[in-house]
């Protein structure tokens, strides 16, 4: 197959802090000191720009780890704002995709479609809104809230809550501005729609005081992988960033949801699949072993067992370190998708606590990959063309040196498979991506001749 032809993935950049890796801020090539420094944030998203991603990504926890003192003394734990610090990150870049996430739990639909539809505009149609329903216990107290929801009723919120927001998105049609200055008529009124919501968690009249922004919508994106997670990603998400550590588990989690969204009447590419990836990048893969080692000499104990016992929703601090990894059951306000696929992977390596959580420490559970160019390309490769996926989320080590090595050794050798794109082909995120843009509710119906 020609490279001028052959099907190319797509790549988000995932920034988070000093990097990714739970010891990060103590590498000497990270810069620990731009943690809540525009500067150091404006390079990332330059350099990703420069290199063609298709995004920047940025992740959100609503509240400091249970371990408060291990947060605080070892984990690095400020981060800041995704929409606040994507909104600066619009003036300084063109064409990138830029992603925050936000929850469904914590936060209203009126203010969130208001926020993104006013990021699309602003950045020309570069918004994407990555919504998660929240696994972290301690956001319930931040928010003035007695307990957290269990598991299954955040997700029934959550599929309320993008309803919500897409007919909050859908209230302005494409022309309903028309800006006639000599007859004084700034739009069109039968072309501006209310939502008037009621349902069991949102009444909702609107319309939004922001137009319809430049994508139909701004691109969805959600990263669950529980039964709830993936049905409501099947029905909702345009993108899911989801973690696996083996292909056939990729490749599972792969068709399941691309068929439950053939089922919601949704094309199969109407969904796209993008695992995280932790690459640790060398000249050999012999260099690239001895950095990943370097990297794990850096977690302090306790923090990687505390980190481990906020991704699986058990508290570990108490256990012997060295005994197996226990059998955990899921909690009812717990993380599901997590605690499986950490145990899975215990239970398949015969991992002791203390390795779990060094095991987990760089990617959270993501797939992690040391060597040399040509064998993160091939791995790369080996799960694009193997049906496994349609690009990945880069999660490099530390910044922005990890991200650097990725971008000058990695990419040239996909771009010489024809893997991934020298250019931009558009100037929005739904171009970088593949997705057509959505249609206006409230118009299909107009033109059906149907009230809206």
């Amino acid at each position: 197959m020609s490279t001028e032809t052959r099907k190319q993935m797509s790549l988000g950049a995932f920034l988070s802090g000093a990097g990714h890796h739970v010891a990060a801020w103590r590498h000497p090539g990270a810069n620990a000191e731009g943690i809540l420094d525009f500067r150091h944030y404006a390079h990332l998203a330059r350099i990703a720009e420069d290199a063609k991603f298709d995004m920047i990504f940025f992740a959100d926890v609503l509240a400091l780890s249970d371990q408060l003192d291990t947060a605080v003394s070892y984990m690095s734990p400020v981060r800041p704002e995704p929409i606040v610090l994507l909104s600066a990150l619009a003036a300084v870049t063109e064409k990138i995709g830029l992603t925050g996430t936000v929850s469904s739990t914590y936060s209203e639909p009126y203010t969130i479609a208001r926020q993104f539809a006013t990021l699309d505009h602003l950045s020309g149609g570069r918004a994407a809104w990555n919504i998660v329903t929240t696994a972290n216990r301690g956001a319930a107290a931040n928010y003035g809230k007695e307990r957290h929801l269990e598991h299954h009723l955040r997700y029934e919120r959550a599929r309320e809550y993008i309803d919500v927001v897409t007919k909050l998105w859908d209230g302005w049609e494409d022309d309903a501005i028309v800006l006639d200055k000599a007859g004084g008529i700034f739009a069109d009124k039968s072309k501006v729609h209310s939502a008037d919501h009621e349902g069991k968690w949102f009444n909702i009249r609107g319309p939004l005081n922001v137009s319809r922004p430049p994508q139909g919508r701004p691109v969805v994106i959600q990263a669950g992988s529980s039964e709830d997670g993936r049905d409501f990603a099947a029905l909702t998400a345009e993108v899911i960033f989801t973690a696996w550590q083996t292909l056939d588990e990729a490749k599972a989690f792969h068709d399941d949801v691309k068929a439950r969204a053939v089922r919601y009447g949704r094309a199969a590419d109407d969904v796209k699949i993008l695992p995280g990836v932790f690459p640790v990048v060398a000249a050999t893969d012999k260099e690239a072993q001895e950095k990943n080692d370097y990297l794990q000499s850096l977690i302090h104990p306790a923090a990687g067992i505390a980190l481990l016992s906020g991704m699986i929703g058990h508290d570990l601090t108490d256990f012997d370190p060295d005994a197996p990894f226990p059998e955990l059951p899921e909690t009812p306000d717990g993380v599901k998708g997590r605690l499986h696929l950490i145990s899975d992977l215990a239970r398949r390596e015969s991992l002791t606590i203390l390795q779990a959580s060094r095991r987990i420490a760089g990617a959270r559970g993501h797939w992690t990959i040391a060597g040399s160019p040509v064998t993160i390309a091939d791995r790369l490769e080996e799960w694009f063309t193997g049906g496994a996926c349609d690009g990945f989320n880069i999660m490099a080590p530390y910044f922005p040196g990890g991200l650097e090595d990725f971008i000058r050794l990695v990419l040239p050798e996909l771009r010489s498979r024809g893997l991934f794109r020298t250019e931009y082909t558009g100037s929005m995120l739904r171009d970088h991506l593949g997705l057509k843009r959505p249609a206006n509710r409230f118009a299909a119906l107009r033109q059906a001749g149907e009230p809206t």
